[in-house]
């Protein structure tokens, strides 16, 4: 039988079956000879030892569409991101960090800003033209209150959704909004803090509906530089595309004179906050890589 796992834990892997059940297994020794890692997200085959207590061993890694290291799944077609608009205030550096990362993946994001019924329209706007021009898709929920979580659901249907973000900021009230299968714990904002406290301590899958599922990974509190070179950096920055005919070439729009990209951010033509972020990352990028 055909299955997707969901799940592992101390050498366990439950496995969401063709047949809608989930299976408690054991991977068989030989993939450990083969240096092979079962990860969640795999499809694979298993037989089932005893129909009745849903045991069985994973027999069968199927080919993986994609591999992800952090978190580490596997096959998912797009990553979900989840930022409060407040209550925690939003971490625009790691906001950008996080696009970063799926992006460099090659994935389609969903930029979720959640818990707008506690700020006011003119702030919602104005955090949505920070990242218009980012490439990625926008949308604004409130879980609390039910809002937009139909047309989220919309946007992840028939797709593996990895959703990340800090912790705080929503995650578990969206997946039980979305989805009544399994209840997710919601967490408290830390008065001390002023930030979420973790919920989520190990990545697992979740059923949302046919061939529809969402990966909840451990809130992210920081996040390191990753591999991403100084000279790449602008170009996961969509909104710089425009305005690139620079004096010299290459540029890296930071200190250069005569740069398009400066020009468009004086003008107003580029967001100045999202200019920022980049520059904060590239000399983060610049002094990790001693450059």
């Amino acid at each position: 039988m055909k299955g997707k796992i969901i799940k592992g834990i101390a050498g366990f892997y439950y496995v969401y079956a063709d047949d809608d059940n989930v299976y408690e297994c054991k991977a068989k020794g030989s993939f450990r000879k083969a240096g092979i890692k079962p990860l969640i997200g795999d499809n694979v085959e298993i037989d089932i030892i005893d129909s009745e207590t849903l045991e069985g061993n994973v027999v069968t890694v199927l080919d993986r569409k994609n591999r992800m290291i952090r978190p580490e799944v596997s096959n998912i077609d797009q990553a979900l991101i989840v930022v409060a608009l407040t209550n925690p205030e939003p971490n625009f550096i790691m906001l950008d960090k996080l696009l970063l990362h799926f992006m460099k993946e090659g994935l389609q994001v969903i930029l979720c800003f959640n818990k707008n019924d506690l700020v006011s329209d003119e702030y919602v706007a104005e955090i949505i033209d920070m990242y218009k021009k980012s490439g990625v898709k926008l949308h604004v929920t409130s879980a609390e209150k039910g809002i937009g979580i139909d047309e989220l659901k919309s946007m992840l249907t028939s797709k593996v959704t990895a959703i990340a973000g800090p912790s705080g900021v929503g995650k578990s009230s969206i997946i039980n909004a979305l989805q009544s299968n399994i209840y997710m714990e919601t967490g408290e904002i830390s008065d001390k803090l002023k930030r979420g406290k973790h919920t989520t301590r190990h990545s697992q899958i979740i059923p949302v509906g046919d061939e529809t599922f969402i990966i909840d990974t451990p809130g992210f509190t920081s996040m390191d530089v990753f591999d991403i070179s100084c000279d790449e950096l602008k170009d996961y920055y969509s909104e710089f595309s425009k305005f690139d005919s620079c004096y010299f070439v290459p540029c890296s729009h930071t200190h250069e004179p005569k740069c398009g990209v400066k020009d468009a951010v004086a003008n107003g033509e580029v967001n100045k906050r999202r200019y920022e972020n980049y520059i904060h990352i590239y000399d983060e990028v610049k002094r990790s890589r001693k450059y």
